[in-house]
């Protein structure tokens, strides 16, 4: 799989001295521009935009996001709660299974309870009663599975076959809508918008008959909003023709968007040797610090990557994981103890995946501001967080 940004943008001008190692940097500066963006679609299309947690949740970034969008939307309980606590606006939460004893704080919190199934929803129906007799003034909504895989891997996508994430399109009834205010669909996975529109084209003729009686439709995320030859403008068009067409309110939940090329993980070499080829070990894992790039699989773009004809090195976290390989690069340093280096395009995903398996340290998380140069220590983690977790 190969990833579609990796713009350095400013960090090319960043010194990596000037942060421990292993570090997240994230530049506020980007974070805005990209937030700028997303809000102008919002605005022209006049639709709403939420920012998907599971993405990108450095809630120290909370007002800056909510300074642009509309809200947030989470995967369950424990993110429902940090959005309550840390963010403004709507959340809409999603899990594909809830547990009863979740459910009622989850419907405290949110404004959008999104369900995968008809099947749910009628064995949560005392519980949501229960919590609107309280006041609680959120929608319902079902997640379907549009039946048409877009997806270049599919583990990554939504509607590979046997898919269990969303209810069948080709299986909704009437009574189905009658429960619902809304539909969420999310089949995308760092796309441009033609893979939006042949998705619609799929959903609509199943849908088009409850036109009207649907309260709102969410597109998900996936979309690559910010990417800088992303078709915004046609996106707007888009937009604007589903909501005069459907009559229904519109969101989007980008998640990589908000964060694209917004961060860099910065590391440090640690050892190197020879087997075969130059190898190198660094203070930065693959399997705890950057687990997709094991599991999509994909190559991180690397800061200054040397395009010439050098040997490249393979690179390896400290972990006893013999798979704990990051990839084959052309260093723009030399390949010894000591030396600095950055991955780009780290903010999303990377950060919220991270693990401290094997006892390897969880890299610190730092805001820089490229306008202004600030650069402010967010979070150092410690051995004691690494105790804590376990018992």
């Amino acid at each position: 799989m190969e990833t579609r940004a990796g713009d350095p943008g400013a960090f090319a001008q960043f010194d990596l001295s000037r942060v421990d190692s292993p570090a997240f940097v994230v530049d506020a500066a980007k974070l805005r521009a990209n937030l700028q963006v997303l809000a102008e679609i919002r605005d022209a299309a006049d639709i709403k935009v939420l920012s998907a947690l599971k993405a990108f949740s450095m809630w120290s970034v909370a007002p800056l996001i909510g300074e642009y969008l509309d809200g947030v939307c989470t995967s369950g309980l424990w993110e429902a709660q940090l959005a309550s606590e840390f963010y403004d606006g709507e959340i809409a939460t999603y899990c594909a299974a809830y547990k009863p004893e979740d459910l009622e704080e989850i419907c405290r919190m949110s404004d959008h309870v999104i369900f995968n199934s008809p099947a749910q929803i009628e064995r949560a129906s005392l519980i949501l009663e229960n919590m609107r007799a309280q006041g609680g003034g959120f929608d319902v909504g079902l997640r379907i599975n549009p039946l048409h895989a877009e997806g270049e891997v599919p583990r990554y996508d939504p509607c590979a076959p046997h898919s269990r994430l969303g209810f069948p399109i080709d299986q909704l009834e009437d009574e189905h809508l009658a429960m619902v205010d809304g539909i969420h669909f999310h089949t995308l996975c760092e796309q441009d918008l033609e893979p939006l529109k042949r998705t619609w084209d799929k959903v609509f003729d199943y849908l088009e008959p409850y036109f009207g009686h649907i309260k709102w439709l969410n597109f998900g995320g996936g979309h690559h909003i910010t990417r800088a030859d992303y078709q915004r403008e046609e996106l707007i068009e888009f937009l604007q023709d589903v909501k005069d067409d459907t009559g229904a309110e519109i969101y989007l939940e980008p998640g990589e968007a908000v964060a694209l090329d917004a961060g860099i993980l910065v590391g440090t070499i640690l050892d190197s040797h020879w087997n075969g080829m130059p190898l190198a070990i660094t203070d930065v894992s693959a399997t705890c610090h950057m687990p997709d790039v094991i599991e999509a699989p994909y190559r991180p773009a690397m800061l200054h990557e040397d395009q010439g004809e050098g040997e490249p090195v393979r690179l390896g976290g400290p972990s006893c994981l013999a798979g704990d390989v990051i990839g084959d690069y052309r260093l723009p340093v030399p390949c010894r103890p000591g030396e600095r280096f950055a991955f780009l395009d780290q903010a999303h995903y990377s950060m919220v995946k991270t693990t401290t398996f094997n006892g390897v340290p969880l890299p610190s998380i730092w805001l820089w501001d490229s306008e202004t140069d600030q650069l402010d220590l967010i979070r150092r983690f410690s051995y004691e967080d690494f105790r804590d977790r376990l018992s």
